[in-house]
């Protein structure tokens, strides 16, 4: 079983790789986000462990770029932080699992061994609705040929509405599924965000596709 492993603190890494070694996988080395980068896209490994805190590019950025790439290897991510917003966003862009230092070698090896027993995972469902498509692993927008730019809020309420597409979800569904579980303020929020939205996905491009449902909410269709 081949992994690699990316981490730019040099003892740890070499105190890893000797342990992993031990146990039965080949290991091969990279000391910053270039280097793990590149060796992610040419290499062929059954899993990459790979640090958030790196030099060059951060283990987010490295993420991020093999997922555009269509590198589904496994990713389990090293990090010091334990917040859960941090291993949110690590699983938002493509991480198989997460692991907080420090942590139990033995722990280590058993969840390597159960993404190896997974294998890759398959290339994540593009949602669509007509010429829309939103590609949730990229997270990636367009409009036919066109890439359409959106932060990550009006992301969230797109690929919510597309996962609900024909059917109508009130405001307060919208809150519960798109906004944070801890957001106190009023549902008027949600029809600011509809209005960004269509902006960006249906005026320029002479559509409709969030139709309004009086007294209801929204529903997504094909334009």
């Amino acid at each position: 079983m081949r992994v690699l492993l990316v981490d730019d603190e040099e003892r740890l890494a070499e105190t890893l790789r000797r342990g992993l070694t031990e146990a039965g996988f080949v290991v091969e080395l990279a000391g910053d986000g270039h280097e793990g980068l590149e060796a992610a896209t040419v290499g062929e490994f059954d899993v990459v462990v790979l640090d958030i805190m790196l030099p060059g590019l951060s283990g987010y950025r490295v993420l991020r770029e093999l997922r555009a790439r269509e590198v589904w290897t496994p990713v389990l991510m090293l990090s010091a932080k334990d917040g859960e917003y941090d291993q949110a966003d690590a699983f938002d862009i493509g991480a198989d699992d997460y692991l907080t230092k420090p942590f139990s070698f033995v722990v280590l090896i058993a969840r390597l061994r159960a993404l190896v027993r997974r294998g890759a995972p398959a290339r994540p469902v593009v949602l669509r609705a007509g010429d829309l498509a939103l590609d949730p692993m990229r997270r990636r927008v367009t409009r036919g040929e066109v890439p359409i730019d959106l932060t990550p809020r009006e992301f969230g309420l797109l690929e919510f509405l597309l996962r609900h597409r024909d059917a109508v979800v009130t405001k307060s569904t919208i809150l519960r599924g798109v906004w944070d579980a801890h957001y106190d303020g009023g549902d008027n929020v949600v029809e600011v965000y509809v209005r960004y939205l269509r902006r960006k996905i249906d005026i320029p491009f002479g559509v409709s596709s969030i139709e309004t449902v009086r007294g209801v909410g929204y529903r997504l269709v094909d334009s």
